[in-house]
């Protein structure tokens, strides 16, 4: 049984919800990545922002947290990659944090899902 933690990428890119767009949009340019989970001063993931958010901002909106989006959802290391699959297709979303105790551990993209298939 392939799991999360089988599949994750554990060198996770995070952001502050006090950093500028500018930082953010620099950030993601920078690394070839769409999203990233924003973590308070304990490390501690309070939203989860991406380029879509960055695209819809709204006039006014000068960082981080005015744009990310605050109901992270996450599965854990145990959570199996079929799994995996069926919360990202029924969200909606393209990233999930991968959360342990409460503590980012990894991030599964849909192109990680993709290459575990592959590997099948």
């Amino acid at each position: 049984m392939v799991t999360a933690k089988d599949i994750m990428t554990k060198r996770v890119t995070t952001i502050s919800a006090c950093a500028g767009i500018e930082e953010l949009t620099q950030l993601l340019a920078s690394k070839h990545i769409s999203g990233v989970p924003v973590v308070d001063e304990s490390k501690k993931v309070v939203g989860i922002v991406t380029e879509a958010d960055v695209l819809a901002k709204k006039e006014g909106a000068c960082t981080v947290g005015d744009i990310m989006t605050k109901k992270v959802i996450s599965v854990t290391p145990d959570t199996e990659v079929h799994e995996v699959a069926r919360v990202l297709a029924k969200r909606k979303i393209k990233r999930v944090p991968v959360m342990d105790d409460g503590k980012l551990v990894g991030v599964i993209s849909r192109a990680d899902l993709v290459k575990a298939m592959a590997k099948e």
